[in-house]
């Protein structure tokens, strides 16, 4: 059936009205779209469900005025963002979605999603939160109910058969993300953060998988062949930066941007649309496809879990593979498992010998100019 895009969405820029008009494509020809959040959604479930996934995460301030109506203002700003999209009927993916998929990863998120469900139907996906002998088992008896819920709720079938393939299909394309990523391990870098960064986030919304893959590996070729012909877009000279923390989409051009502007290169993210959400596999030759689709994403190391030894051991992994100078953490305002996990994070940066600064930020740009002086203070030092 055709679909007419709500006025409001002319406010928005060519590339992104290009993504509206995929989901649009898709709705049209029948298809279910399910708007996702976290990286702990286990996408192979909604794959071999039929859906589409789409990315809700706000990652602007235009629409926190319109959420600070139904939520406090000292929240953090991508649930501000997230929900303003939402009530304020400006994001089409919202407006597109059959389903609302959320986690109990942040107790703004879960209250944020209890008003979305006024909007969408909204699921909510129960993770525990840390590291018990029981927690395999509790999770995937979630990720089970959730398949049933998708099943009786919209008349499909999910087979082991099409979890395995869909599994196959997700491990290609983390695999593709990380040659990316893994390409910055090279001294210098063959490519500047903040585009790497922007790259892996929009491929998020290439709808079709195999197309997905296959642009990330053509990119990934296209980069690999400019450095080999010479091309040296970093200096070699640039200390080598990794980023850590919270999501940081919406706070890009005051951090990454900024970084790269005085002289560092960003070589390595370890947050979420980074490392932390592609480097680990599913087993498909599993018995049981389901468990080990769970246990993929039962260890990513988010700061929500407690304790959180993944992250940590990722984090020491990457500082020895990528070479790296200094970590910059991104903490958004009022995160509050990222805020207090910046203490073990200094700790274990100290131990490492590894120079370590914190920062705490909010989408509005007031205090780009003190960012940028800290930050160039901080590359500075690395000298």
């Amino acid at each position: 059936m055709p679909y007419d895009l709500p006025a409001q969405f002319a406010e928005f820029g060519e590339a992104r009205r290009n993504g509206f008009l995929k989901v649009k494509k898709v709705k049209e020809e029948g298809g279910r779209v399910a708007g996702i959040f976290c990286t702990f959604t286990p996408l192979e479930v909604l794959d071999a469900a039929g859906f589409t996934p789409v990315s809700l995460c706000g990652m602007s301030g235009e629409t926190i005025p319109a959420a600070e109506a139904h939520l406090p203002k000292n929240l953090c700003p991508l649930i501000k963002s997230s929900y303003g999209f939402a009530v304020s009927d400006k994001c089409p993916y919202t407006y597109f979605s059959d389903l609302i998929v959320g986690e109990t990863t942040c107790d703004g998120k879960k209250k944020m999603y209890e008003l979305l469900n006024h909007i969408r139907p909204t699921y909510i996906l129960h993770l525990p939160q840390g590291e018990r002998e029981n927690a395999l088992g509790v999770w995937t008896a979630e990720i089970r109910r959730f398949k049933s819920f998708l099943e009786e709720t919209f008349g499909v079938e999910i087979t082991d058969a099409a979890l395995r393939e869909a599994a196959k299909a997700r491990n290609e394309e983390r695999a593709q993300r990380m040659r990316l990523m893994e390409l910055q391990k090279q001294t210098p870098p063959p490519a500047k953060g903040y585009d790497l960064y922007k790259t892996l986030e929009g491929a998020g919304f290439i709808f079709e998988t195999q197309q997905r893959i296959e642009q990330l590996r053509t990119l990934a070729n296209d980069i690999q062949s400019a450095y080999a012909r010479g091309e040296r877009p970093v200096s070699a000279n640039a200390k080598r930066i990794l980023v850590t923390g919270c999501p940081i989409g919406g706070v890009l051009d005051k951090t990454v941007k900024i970084i790269e502007e005085c002289g560092g290169a960003v070589v390595c993210f370890e947050n979420c649309s980074g490392v932390k959400a592609a480097y680990q596999m599913v087993d498909t030759g599993a018995e049981d496809i389901l468990t080990s689709i769970a246990a993929r994403y039962l260890y990513i190391g988010c700061s929500v879990m407690t304790p959180n030894t993944v992250r940590m051991e990722l984090l020491d992994k990457l500082i020895q593979e990528y070479a790296i100078d200094g970590v910059v953490e991104v903490t958004l305002q009022a995160c509050t498992p990222y805020a207090v996990e910046a203490h073990f994070i200094r700790r274990e940066m100290e131990r490492l010998g590894v120079p370590y600064m914190s920062i705490e930020t909010d989408y509005a740009q007031s205090d780009s100019g003190q960012l940028s002086t800290r930050l160039e203070a901080f590359l500075e030092m690395l000298q």
